[in-house]
């Protein structure tokens, strides 16, 4: 794939990094600026997503945000919405290291590591095929969450263990469990 057959920002970093590591080291220091930049124009967060953060933390389980997107970014939108006290930790895209960040298990893996768990004990809720493929590979359990119409096939071609179109859904599961 070319940088230019692409509109997403993660992409043209991989891209960039294969085809030019000084390149890529450009934009990578650019990007988390950006990213931090966007997020005041990303509007509200998933409707759901609050409600499942917020039950996780009810039922006592540790929630990490497992990100391609910079550390900064994530904890700026976090914070943004209140949702900071609900997250114990982040893993954001690694420096320098493109082929570190998912479908590669690496970031899933951290997080474990930094909250003491094992990562198989894990779920991760993903709205991408790189967030399936990194959850299988860590042999963590993954719930693929089909933000458009046309991902709940993919996902469910992946593999992912639950394919669900609403965020509350995980939320109401986590405070029935």
């Amino acid at each position: 794939m070319k940088a230019s057959q692409t509109d997403d920002p993660i992409e043209v970093l991989r891209i960039a990094h294969e085809a030019d590591s000084e390149l890529g080291q450009k934009i990578e220091q650019a990007l988390p600026a950006a990213e931090v930049r966007a997020v005041a124009v990303a509007g509200q967060p998933t409707p759901g997503a609050a409600a499942a953060l917020q039950a996780a933390r009810a039922a006592g389980r540790g929630v990490a945000v497992v990100s391609n997107n910079s550390t900064e970014c994530v904890r700026v939108f976090l914070e943004l919405h209140g949702l900071e006290e609900y997250v114990t930790k982040i893993v954001g895209r690694p420096s320098e290291q493109p082929h570190l960040m998912k479908p590669n298990p690496f970031p899933l893996i951290t997080a474990a590591e930094q909250m003491h768990i094992d990562v198989t004990s894990c779920t991760l809720i993903g709205d991408s095929l790189t967030d399936i493929q990194a959850a299988h590979a860590a042999g963590a359990t993954v719930i693929g969450y089909a933000n458009k119409a046309h991902k709940a096939d993919r996902f469910a071609e992946a593999q992912a263990d639950v394919v669900t179109d609403e965020m509350q859904a995980i939320a109401d599961a986590l405070t029935t469990a």
